[in-house]
């Protein structure tokens, strides 16, 4: 069962360090009494757990991240295991327990007298382990029963327990205390150098065993089952302690030991992330991380032990650690992380590429052959690499010119459910399809690095790499190079109201006891500011959030030559607190100054980079005040008018109003900045509805797959005759009738290109086709001068501009429906919707009978 309840922090692991002058010091003659097994947070009454044999396993809430501390009640033990089967360290196997929020009777813990808790296990028995199937840990967490309390490590992290082979010769430590993280770790983890550290080391069976520091003996003793030695630690930096017994067993932890700062300025030229001189043979490591107390650079260059080189210096305002490494081969990808104060390991938050051990393995080769190589046994975690001379695409497309705002058509998509093939490279494949569509706009949902490898994308980590699920760097930009060829422009769903705990931002200010960024987070609020907040809520009036994104911002416009960005949640770039249960939203969306001067100075910021027709599209959905201002300023509002249009469709009258798609009347000045949708991701597919729903009367039927079909064309038919930019959904030109919620709401949905052999669809099609090339094609679908009654059973529009008039009017009733319409002029007039036929009007008036779902474009001059 892989788990997905809350990001893990960073362990320390184990690996070599440079080795200290050889000397050997004897060890302790009468060595103490073998202890019992792991103590502290968890501790054994077995030195060495077996598989196969029952132990007693107590749990002290006191300590870890404290979570039950002052708990009183039923403690269960929510647990798995993790076996030869298991692809990584959170994939745990035959876990107990099948529901996270339920007392299982069979999992509670037993409260002793003096508040610890106690449950005997026999590992293989208790999880149903099948014979012959190897158990090396169980994966730990404790909780009240309905899960809204639990114990973890103190970074955060979960808890694992040792499982040993009692064939075998085991040797463990018994002090200092370690943290049953998956790579154990010292619970002190910063000394400074000078100091004294006392191992203490047991072996399951007596052997000669043997105590070292970096590689040198600091104690031996033969023929014993015990051994304490003294590390005296005089150089900075990760210090290895190893146990070895007979020269077969050994087990390792390490520690980091502090050295004296420099302070420093940042070399000239060098920024956040990496910076390459020397023709990538040198690079400045640049982290921003105000009141730290150290940090150092750890990767393959060094080989993952932090030597003098890869401790980092801090500028003189206290902000930035910075170290350069020289020496490197720029033709290679090296892969790196920095370790903060000597107990965290996060990823560069400015990195363009993430190795992670647990999704990469499942990444189609198709999509990213080869991801890379993770540094297994040297790291834990995500790393961050860098290669100082990467290959870099060559733009064939330069002199693109984007659509005007008023004439756009976006193509909203998830790379994920638009095709079986879900990368760049077979998404360029369709360009073919959405070019005869007319869509001049491609709006990619989320596809910077997000937690896991299946998702929408709203669950952001690294917002300079692109997610390796859908493809490469190259891919992306060759994409939309191709893209530009053709005419449309890219515009990429930017989340930056919230992130998700990959990040290392997030990591490196972070309270693990309330699971929470802690309250100095340069970046993110403790607690959310607002309703609809998921992961940790970005402070957008920090300077240090501001910067970040503003580099963001300008990577992707200049690296990828994107041209736009929709913002996800952008009501939520405010402090103002409103609260965060639904009934908060009407607090929400007021009017705030403080959030429109937020928007202003990142829109600013967009128009210093690029001032051609770059688009600033907000998901806003606030007062009609605020949006008016930031229309003013050139910003696009989204305007979701699924519930009316859905209701339109449906043929239930009463809610299918959608004058809200006219700009006027939100107060705007303009049509280009209102992007009204009929669909979009995040809501119910209309199709679905109506036939589902649909209305009905006698032999008309809504819920007929024909019948709803043609309804989506009326609607279709007005919702691109309204002046201003348009957006529709990922096949939403053919009908697409599957729920939004199957497979749960982000879940993947099935991908339905056969749809295009089906003459009920491509009529479908074919409609949107033409009613968008009208749109694009003639100048009185952008006109100010018009009229409309959206209101009642029988809708139209009347739209002016020069020498042509057009009438569209329909019949969204499931009746017939009489409609007398104002011409304007008697003469000839054409219809759009029967191919350009033309009929002749007598007078300014023309009377017709509309059946249930008719509807008509008429022109005065024939349309293009």
């Amino acid at each position: 069962m892989k788990r997905f309840l809350l990001p893990l922090l960073i362990a320390v692991i184990c690996l070599g360090c440079k080795k200290n002058t050889p000397s050997d010091t004897p060890g302790t003659l009468t060595p103490p009494p073998v202890q019992a097994g792991i103590t502290g947070l968890i501790t054994t009454d077995k030195a060495f757990p077996a598989a196969d044999e029952n132990f007693k396993l107590v749990f002290d809430p006191a300590k870890g991240n404290k979570a039950l501390s002052s708990f009183t009640g039923d403690v269960y033990v929510h647990a798995g295991v993790i076996t030869d089967k298991s692809t990584g360290n959170s994939d745990w196997k035959y876990v107990k327990s099948s529901s996270f929020t339920t007392p299982d009777p069979a999992a509670k813990m037993t409260r002793q007298a003096n508040g610890t808790y106690s449950i005997d296990i026999k590992p293989r028995t208790f999880f149903s382990v099948p014979a012959g199937e190897k158990i090396f840990k169980i994966a730990l967490l404790f909780r009240n029963g309905d899960g809204t309390l639990v114990t973890r490590n103190a970074d955060g992290s979960d808890i694992y327990l040792p499982v040993y082979d009692p064939n075998n010769l085991n040797v463990r430590f018994s002090a200092p205390e370690l943290q049953p993280t998956y790579i154990e770790k010292p619970v002190i983890e910063i000394l400074n150098t000078g100091q004294e550290l006392t191992v203490t080391a047991t072996a399951s069976k007596p052997a000669n065993l043997v105590l070292s520091l970096n590689g040198t003996s600091i104690a031996n003793a033969s023929n014993t089952t015990s051994i304490t030695g003294k590390a005296m630690l005089t150089q900075a930096g990760v210090q290895t302690i190893r146990i070895s017994a007979n020269n077969t067993a050994e087990a390792s932890f390490t520690i980091q030991v502090k050295g004296t700062v420099q302070i420093a300025a940042l070399p000239a030229g060098a920024r956040q992330g990496v910076t390459f001189t020397n023709n990538g043979t040198s690079a400045t490591f640049a982290l921003y991380a105000p009141g730290k107390t150290f940090v150092t650079v750890a990767g393959d260059f060094n080989n993952w032990a932090p030597d003098a080189a890869a401790f980092m210096k801090r500028t003189p305002d206290g902000n930035t650690w910075w170290t350069t490494i020289d020496g490197l081969d720029a033709g290679k990808e090296y892969a790196y992380q920095y370790w903060v104060d000597g107990t965290l390991k996060i990823a560069d938050p400015y990195t363009e590429k993430i190795l992670d051990p647990v999704n990469d393995p499942h990444i189609p080769a198709t999509n990213y052959p080869g991801p890379g190589n993770y540094p297994a046994g040297k790291a834990t975690g995500i790393v961050s690499t860098f290669k100082g001379n990467p290959a870099r695409y060559s733009w064939q497309y330069n002199g693109f010119t984007r659509p005007a705002k008023s004439n756009l058509v976006i193509y909203e998509l998830l790379l994920r459910d638009f095709m079986t093939a879900n990368n760049y490279q077979t998404l360029a494949d369709t360009l073919n399809y959405l070019g005869n569509l007319g869509v001049n706009a491609i709006e990619l949902m989320p596809v910077t690095e997000f937690e896991g490898n299946e998702s929408w994308g709203y669950n952001p980590s690294f917002y300079f790499a692109p997610d390796k699920y859908y493809g490469s760097k190259q891919d992306l930009q060759r994409f939309i190079d191709l893209c530009h060829g053709r005419g449309i422009a890219v515009i990429l769903d930017m989340v930056l109201n919230h992130s998700f705990g990959q990040s290392p931002m997030v990591q490196l200010y972070f309270d693990a006891t309330a699971q929470k960024p802690s309250a100095d987070n340069p970046w993110f609020n403790p607690d959310p500011k607002h309703p609809f907040n998921v992961g940790y809520d970005f402070n957008h009036e920090s300077a240090a959030t501001q910067s970040f994104v503003k580099d963001v911002l300008q990577f992707w416009m200049q690296e990828y030559k994107i041209d736009g960005f929709r913002f996800d949640l952008s009501k939520g770039f405010t402090q103002k607190n409103s609260g965060t249960s639904e009934a908060n939203v009407a607090a929400w969306s007021v009017y705030d100054a403080a959030r429109i001067a937020i928007w202003k100075t990142y829109n600013n910021f967009i128009k210093s980079i690029d001032t051609h027709n770059f688009y600033v599209i907000l998901e806003h959905f606030a007062a009609d005040e605020e949006e008016r201002e930031l229309a003013a300023a050139g910003m696009m509002l989204w305007n979701n008018l699924n519930y009316n249009f859905n209701e339109a469709s449906m043929g239930w009258l009463a809610n299918s109003n959608f004058s809200r798609a006219d700009y006027k009347t939100h107060g705007f000045d303009k049509a280009d900045a209102l992007v009204t949708y009929m669909e979009s991701h995040d809501e119910e597919r209309m199709m679905f509805k109506n036939t589902s729903y649909g209305n009905g009367s006698g032999t008309y039927n809504i819920k007929d797959l024909t019948t709803a079909l043609k309804r989506q064309e009326l609607c279709a038919a007005f919702l691109f005759s309204i002046p201003g930019p348009k957006m529709l959904w990922q096949f939403g030109e053919l009908g697409y009738d599957i729920s939004i919620d199957q497979n749960g709401r982000t879940g993947a949905k099935p991908v339905l290109w056969q749809y295009n052999t089906q003459p009920a669809r491509l009529a479908l099609k074919s409609r949107f086709a033409s009613m968008i090339q009208l749109k694009k094609n003639n100048p009185v679908f952008n006109t100010t001068d018009y009229t409309y009654n959206f209101a009642g059973p029988v809708k139209y529009i009347k739209l002016q501009d020069g020498t042509n008039t057009v009438v569209v009017v329909g019949n969204f009733d499931v009746t017939p429906q009489t409609a007398t319409l104002d011409m304007g002029s008697s003469g000839t007039w054409y219809d759009a919707a029967s191919g350009g036929q033309s009929f002749p009007v007598a007078g300014s008036n023309y009377n017709l009978v509309l059946t249930p779902g008719e509807y008509h474009i008429f022109s005065k001059n024939p349309l293009q």
